[in-house]
């Protein structure tokens, strides 16, 4: 009989999640949930000052405090060569401060106690004594003559650059501007925004002196690469570290590096013998971890009077922070900004880029973003929307005309990536349709004849996903492959454990489907495992929607591996030869006659007590993935305003999206992570926003500040897919963790921007807050959002 693919929970079967089933009855499995015998606590003392010399550390007091059992400061860590540690790209980073603080929030010292309050009191115990020195806090300040050096820890350090790079060709785009009728140029900068998951960052640290073996349960979604980095910097042999990474509520990059509490709590499980737990507060993580953005946009284009591009050029500047500490591919300084324009037909292009550091906590490429790409498409959808307006075009017409067409693909970028694939112009028509642009147009007239002010925007966006092919990409010198292994039990059950780490998308479902969908397997069969290094075969971990593209596609080669050694059984059990056998979705028969076959399950059972001569038994193998290309998603995201010109305040009216990420393996999933990323992006163009004031005081390090969308502020979004193929991806799919959170952003602000055409501003930073709207419209002028806070 012929299985219903979808029934059985195949690829197109919009299944429940299986983990929800414990998630919703509170039985997740938490790092902060894990107590083990005689486990201590850990507090972190953090410098509430961002730039200043360290005096001296009294911490006598804390010492005398009973049930603290160890003090930890700089100097101690030092005395075992872990005041320091490497970043993952490449830069050191404090564990502990020494010589001195160089952001608010920054780790100063640990306190190790029988419980988490005597560890806060034995940190409040603690006496710092500080020669504060000048903050900077913009790269602006950090590149003047005159900027104090931040890292004069850095022998050769003569200024506050940590990095440049360039991509693309210059003399050639200097041409294409030469003969350019119209140039049109863009400004801004993309500010600091923070993935702020439901839980914060931990750890367990377990080291057991009697084996060696160091245990550490923990908030990351890369364990591998964790366990690499712990055995780099703790000086311990690899196959003696196991780091287990349970559930995790939430982390959309933020859970990527390695923290200074991890390795805080480590050693002090070393010297102290006994597990140590170290729990974040929300404080603590939203002032100290990994944050995103903060880049700083100058670009142009050079256009025919028509509206073809002839060249794209721009320079980005990066605020780094303290330390460089991006946890993204070795080889690209800046990510993958020069993604930027992809989907567009431009002949030619040139990007410079610097990052500087400064006296803010350390990171930029972290949340739900592929490297720097959110950054990329945001500016290159802001340049488009001010080009069609430099040229008197409608902004369709103008994306209409450079588009990427179908018959170009597989089409060269001009900075050297390949887009395999897609419909752009499809994707941007089937949007439009959805709105219904032209009435939209006619109701926007009539209603500034009223005094009202609507608006449209669109963003049209292609993300490159799955960082992994082994001639470009690595972390650590380590290449960015992904790995599954399949063991498919006598009964026909299976167990699946990847190299990956779920922290929301559906893992332990998606994976069963793709299962399904190879050997017909009923997805309900088939338990995923991730997360244990013990037991996970090598990977690097979950972020940059790498998940489907590289993990997925080696859950489809390890399943296909499985169905070859079958169908040897198979044709053992038929007693006829293995060029007889076909194969259709979970049975095997023989050619010439479908009514004879087996099933995979009758294969599995086979494989280990009716196997052929010369065969060993089992049904399992592994596989490791390495992409031959990156995959290329597309969407159109088209948003519809209106402006209060009064008070700056402006509501969204309709929200429509257009995704085509290829073969969909869970529609309702795919949905879900559609849905969160338009919210994460219309809070980053409406109310997300960390900045500072010159003193380096972080302002947004409290939810009073730092607003997050709730359902009550949250608009409705509407729907709407074309499927197209990765050409070399096993099931043809692309991924869509980030597609929304990257290209939503310029949607939201586009369509402000053009309720307020008539005023002559060009650009209102993010977030579009209500003041900062009523300035602009107001005084006709662009509002920037750079640091240090106006009024500081």
């Amino acid at each position: 009989m012929t299985i219903d693919e979808v029934k059985i929970g195949g690829l197109g079967a919009s299944r429940k999640r299986v983990e929800d089933d414990r998630f919703i009855r509170g039985r997740g499995n938490y790092t902060d949930d894990i107590v083990l015998p005689g486990m201590l606590y850990m507090e972190i003392l953090r410098s509430p000052v961002a730039h200043a010399r360290i005096k001296s550390i009294d911490a006598s007091k804390a010492w005398q405090i009973p049930g603290v059992r160890m003090v930890l400061t700089g100097e101690m860590a030092a005395q075992r060569n872990l005041a320091w540690m490497p970043t993952l790209s490449y830069d050191t980073q404090a564990v502990l401060a020494t010589d001195k603080v160089r952001f608010q929030g920054q780790e100063v010292a640990c306190v190790v106690a029988d419980n988490p309050y005597i560890a806060k009191d034995g940190c409040e115990a603690i006496v710092v004594e500080y020669e504060q020195l000048p903050a900077i806090v913009s790269p602006k300040q950090a590149l003047a003559e005159d900027a104090p050096i931040i890292r004069d820890d850095k022998e050769g350090q003569t200024g506050n650059v940590c990095y440049q790079w360039e991509v693309g060709d210059k003399e050639a785009t200097d041409r294409a501007f030469a003969q350019a009728d119209v140039v049109s140029r863009m400004k801004l900068h993309y500010p600091r925004s923070h993935p702020s998951p439901i839980e914060c960052c931990g750890s367990v640290a377990d080291y057991n002196p009697a084996t060696g073996k160091l245990t550490v349960y923990m908030t990351t979604q890369a364990p591998h690469i964790i366990r690499a980095a712990v055995a780099l910097v703790a000086e311990l042999p690899e196959h003696m570290i196991r780091i287990v990474s349970p559930d995790i509520g939430g982390g959309f990059g933020n859970k990527v590096p390695v923290y200074p509490g991890y390795v805080c709590s480590i050693l002090c499980s070393i010297l102290l013998g006994k597990p140590v737990k170290w729990s974040e507060d929300k404080t603590g993580n939203l002032i100290s971890t990994g944050f995103a953005r903060d880049m700083y946009f100058d670009g142009e284009l050079a256009l025919r009077r028509d509206g073809k591009i002839l060249g794209v050029r721009f320079h980005a500047d990066t605020d780094q922070g303290a330390f460089f500490s991006d946890a993204q591919p070795s080889k690209f300084k800046i990510g993958l900004v020069h993604s930027a324009f992809a989907c567009y037909d431009v002949p030619v292009g040139h990007i410079t880029a610097r990052g500087a550091y400064t006296n803010k906590a350390p990171g930029g490429v972290a949340y739900r973003c592929s490297f720097r790409v959110t950054e990329a498409m945001f500016f290159q959808e802001r340049l488009m929307a001010a080009a069609a307006i430099d040229l008197g075009m409608d902004p369709v017409e103008f994306r209409r005309m450079n588009l990427v067409r179908d018959d170009q693909f597989p089409y060269r970028t001009p900075f050297g990536f390949l887009t395999d694939s897609g419909q752009y112009h499809k994707c941007l028509d089937l949007g439009l349709s959805a709105i219904g642009y032209e009435a939209f147009l006619q109701d926007k007239a009539a209603a500034r004849l009223r005094g009202r002010r609507l608006g449209i925007g669109i963003s049209t966006m292609t993300e490159p996903l799955g960082a992994g092919n082994s001639r470009e990409y690595d972390i650590l010198g380590i290449k960015m492959f992904d790995s599954a292994e399949l063991r498919v039990h006598p009964t026909g059950k299976a167990i699946l454990r990847t190299g990956a780490k779920t922290q929301g998308q559906g893992h332990e479902t998606t994976w069963a489907q793709i299962v399904a969908h190879e050997l017909g397997i009923p997805a309900d069969d088939v338990t995923v495992e991730e997360g244990d290094t013990d037991t996970a075969p090598f990977g690097m971990g979950t972020y940059a929607s790498r998940s489907t593209p590289v993990a997925g596609a080696a859950v489809a080669m390890v399943a296909r591996k499985i169905r070859a050694k079958a169908r040897k059984l198979a044709a053992h059990l038929l007693e006829v030869s293995e060029e007889d056998i076909e194969w259709e979705l979970g049975r095997f028969t023989v050619r010439g006659a479908p009514g004879r076959g087996v099933s995979i399950q009758e294969c599995a059972m086979a494989a280990y007590g009716n196997m052929p001569d010369g065969m060993e038994p089992g049904l399992e193998n592994n596989a490791y993935y390495d992409p031959p290309n990156l995959t290329w998603p597309f969407a159109c995201y088209i948003v519809t305003v209106e402006v209060d010109p009064e008070t700056g305040v402006w509501d969204v009216l309709r929200t429509v999206a257009v995704d085509d990420c290829g073969v969909r393996i869970n529609p309702m999933i795919v949905e879900g992570q559609i849905m969160g990323g338009l919210t994460e992006a219309y809070a980053m163009s409406n109310m997300q926003f960390i900045t500072f004031d010159s003193q380096g005081n972080c302002v947004g390090s409290n939810y009073m500040d730092y607003l997050l969308p709730t359902a009550w502020e949250t608009p409705g979004f509407e729907l709407h897919e074309v499927v197209t193929p990765c050409p070399h991806h096993p099931i043809g799919a692309k991924g869509v963790g980030e597609c929304a959170a990257v290209g939503g952003p310029a949607a939201f602000v586009n369509a402000v921007m053009d309720a307020l055409s008539d005023t002559g501003v060009r650009n209102i930073d993010m977030p579009l807050l209500p003041d900062r709207v009523w300035e602009a419209i107001t005084t006709g002028q662009d509002v920037s959002g750079a640091p240090p806070v106006r009024g500081s």
